[in-house]
């Protein structure tokens, strides 16, 4: 998509989440990638979302939804009461309980989008840190979080600004190389995990997401 299409989608995904009952309370959203760098076209949309954990389950709710639907969870690890609007957006995990980051991407993106969606209850700059940290340890370089983000909305507050820089291309990042390095990647590793991000995005078609818990 071209720039200001891709911006274009970054605000409508924001105005949901400003307006609607999301399928999980949502505490902020990012756009990283294509979009961050100034890049036009954008080949892929990034979008970060930072979801609150649901204090109270709904016990009643659960087993109403289990029993017509089949899948567990609804009321404690989603919205019983979006859950129940929209039967059709539920996503379950392989364990059969409703998956949030699943969910989420049911409701905010199009099947055939070139979007991807980063889901998880850390904020992005946290779980950039304790991406990498896993990463580097285990050597499971795919799951890196690009760390060059702009952050667009939180806790309420929409950045005007970032979106206007966004459409203006005026945010300067470094290289993903170098933005791994400045968090403690040593060259030669940094430049390996960029081919591997790039490898695995090349790979991906349609929308896609990923969730976390740290």
């Amino acid at each position: 998509m071209d720039r200001n299409a891709a911006v274009d989608r970054l605000e409508a995904i924001v105005d949901r989440v400003e307006s609607e009952t999301m399928p999980v309370p949502v505490r902020e959203v990012w756009a990283f990638g294509d979009v961050a760098l100034g890049l036009d076209p954008v080949s892929r949309l990034d979008v970060y979302v930072t979801k609150d954990v649901l204090l109270r389950g709904d016990a009643d709710a659960a087993r109403a939804f289990e029993a017509e639907y089949g899948v567990k969870g609804v009321g404690t690890s989603v919205r019983a009461d979006w859950a129940e609007a929209n039967p059709d957006r539920v996503r379950a995990s392989d364990n059969g309980y409703a998956a949030p980051e699943a969910c989420l991407a049911a409701e905010l993106l199009e099947p055939d989008e070139p979007i991807h969606l980063e889901v998880c209850n850390a904020s992005f700059g946290d779980n950039v840190t304790q991406r990498l940290k896993g990463a580097l340890a285990r050597e499971a370089y795919a799951e890196v979080l690009d760390p060059r983000g702009v952050c667009l909305w939180v806790d309420g507050e929409r950045d005007d600004d970032a979106f206007d820089r966004l459409r203006r291309a005026e945010f300067a990042m470094p290289t993903l190389e170098a933005a791994l390095g400045m968090l403690g990647a040593d060259d030669d590793v940094a430049a390996e995990i960029a081919s591997v991000l790039a490898a695995r995005r090349d790979e991906q078609e349609g929308s896609s997401v990923r969730g976390d818990m740290v």
